[in-house]
């Protein structure tokens, strides 16, 4: 493959075709996450563009694949990770302003659009990631884990769906499997990680379900169920995660 890794910083022009070119590749209701409004969206972009990264072929001027990461401060304890998500987040950008240096390199996502896939491309970005946070002298690389087939299983609670196996012993995810393989190790299943909310007319367009009365409902793509709050004009979900741990052999690890 002639395609070469590029980062934002490096190429800006080519994350304005990413909307067009990987639509589809999210469920709509995961492109409204609470934490990364209000320009957090822009400012990942801004402050840690050296992290995100775009396999782009220059033959074909086509981007195959993009992975997102923030640089965090880490202490290597997995009770750490257990804040979840939207708490990485937020604690990389308060840990840039108070100066405070990173220790690992936290993976927001890793996307391949439909028409690239079956090429091994998700592993080769989270590749590109490992090999990122060694340049950057991180210990380890953190991905808090959307698992492929959770979505078959919404009413399994996340701490149970990560502990199912195969007969072979590996992952029954296969998403969780391909991490456990590249040398990753699986750390604390969270079902409160990232929480999306929005109002009820939000919902009803980001999942075509009528939502006539309130409670919890199982909707298409979710990995859990979303509760509906009519009085409130409120739908309320949290998106679970199960944390991979890749330590890294070089760097100043956690």
């Amino acid at each position: 493959m002639t395609a070469r890794v590029v980062t934002y910083d490096d190429r800006p022009d080519l994350w304005t075709r990413l909307p067009e070119l990987f639509d589809g590749v999210w469920p709509e209701y995961n492109l409204h996450g609470d934490v990364m409004s209000g320009g957090r969206w822009k400012r990942m972009h801004d402050d840690f563009g050296r992290f995100q990264l775009v396999l782009h072929d220059a033959a074909a001027d086509d981007v195959l694949a993009a992975a997102r990461a923030v640089p965090i401060a880490w202490d290597g304890a997995d009770a750490t990770l257990g804040t979840g998500l939207d708490a990485a987040i937020v604690a990389s950008f308060a840990a840039r302003d108070a100066g405070t240096p990173p220790t690992a390199l936290c993976a927001i996502g890793i996307e391949v659009p439909p028409r690239h896939r079956r090429r091994g491309l998700a592993g080769r970005m989270l590749g590109e990631l490992r090999d990122l946070a060694r340049q950057h002298g991180f210990g380890a690389v953190v991905v808090p884990v959307r698992p492929t087939w959770k979505e078959r299983y919404p009413l399994t609670p996340i701490e149970r769906y990560a502990r199912w196996r195969r007969d072979d012993g590996t992952p029954f995810d296969p998403w969780i499997r391909a991490h456990v393989r590249a040398g990753g190790r699986i750390g604390p299943a969270l079902p409160r990680s990232s929480r999306i909310t929005g109002t009820v007319a939000e919902w009803r367009a980001w999942t075509g379900l009528a939502f006539p009365d309130d409670g919890p409902y199982v909707f298409p793509h979710g990995l859990a169920p979303l509760r509906v709050d009519h009085a409130r004009d409120a739908g309320e979900y949290w998106e679970p995660n199960v944390w991979v741990v890749h330590p890294l052999d070089e760097g100043n690890a956690p």
